[in-house]
């Protein structure tokens, strides 16, 4: 079997430049690490990992940085080392897994969370707003961010984290009649940049849906392959993923491509997940123990892995 389109997409990784090394590590640690534990032999990883253009020097100074930033921990084993999640770096796999493998967008009831920040110093402004930002708030000014989804126990949760929980004040309201005014929809576009999000999903689907037919006419690529398309396709769709809001559909532009590229994520993750595990189960070592198979929980992604 001969997959064109799949070795034109990793022959466009391997010459990028730079390689941010560290960002594709964070993707295969949450989207095959994780499931099994979240720690494996360095060595076993840059083995994994050498068929995207990723050479040895690149993969040790990147994950020793994903140690220094708090991603990752390090334990010798004789003379090898396991790299494990820290129990802050499997939190936010965790969160952000929610949104990435879920099979839809969750139902919505017209509340909307506020978050004001203005007792905040501005520093720890920066370093709040970087995480709302990251969590799928959009801002309504340097002093105040607004999300339509995320649930309080999430939001406490957030506060927590940072010891923010009497510096941050957060209102909630129920809007449902002005969800669809056309302020609140001029709102929608000023405060996240759907345009540029909108852009990003219509290249992810330029570049994956040829993949997911030649998928549908000839099955999974052999196991190595299958890694790599699930890989590449998981780092950008991460990517994008987490710039997504999840705006309620009632507040999204028509025919909105994001719906598309999850359908399209998870048709592809459903026909290549077997031949992807053959390869973790081969290539992954875990230093004085057994590599575990993954949890319950990689079982339900996209509404239940076939």
């Amino acid at each position: 079997m001969t997959f064109q389109t799949l070795e034109h997409l990793i022959e466009a990784f391997r010459q990028r430049r730079p390689i941010r090394a560290g960002s594709l590590i964070i993707t295969v640690y949450g989207d095959a690490i994780a499931p099994r534990g979240g720690t494996v032999w360095l060595g076993s990883l840059i083995k994994l990992l050498a068929p995207l253009g990723l050479n040895e020097r690149l993969v040790r100074t990147s994950v020793f940085r994903l140690v220094k930033d708090r991603w990752l921990s390090v334990e010798p084993v004789g003379r090898r080392s396991n790299y494990s999640l820290t129990d802050s770096g499997r939190r936010r796999f965790e969160k952000a897994g929610k949104r990435i493998y879920a099979e839809r967008n969750p139902a919505w009831d017209g509340r909307w969370t506020l978050a004001l920040l203005n007792q905040l110093s501005p520093e720890q402004r920066q370093e709040m707003r970087q995480e709302l930002t990251w969590q799928g708030f959009g801002s309504l000014s340097s002093t105040a961010m607004l999300h339509p989804q995320i649930p309080p126990s999430e939001m406490r949760a957030i506060l927590q984290e940072y010891a923010y929980q009497d510096e941050v004040i957060v209102l909630d309201q129920l809007a449902e009649d002005s969800t669809t005014t056309r302020a609140m929809r001029r709102q929608v576009r000023e405060s996240w940049d759907l345009d540029r999000l909108s852009q990003s999903y219509r290249h992810f689907l330029e570049q994956y849906t040829p993949l997911g037919q030649e998928i549908e006419r000839l099955g999974a690529p052999p196991p190595a392959e299958s890694f790599l398309l699930r890989t590449l396709m998981m780092h950008e769709y991460r990517r994008i993923m987490l710039r997504d809001p999840e705006l309620p559909e009632a507040l999204l532009p028509d025919h909105w491509e994001g719906k598309a590229a999850r359908e399209l994520a998870a048709n592809i993750y459903q026909g290549i997940w077997r031949a992807t595990e053959r390869h973790l189960e081969t290539v992954l070592e875990c230093a004085g123990a057994e590599l575990p198979a993954p949890d319950r929980h990689f079982y339900q992604r996209y509404g239940g892995l076939p």
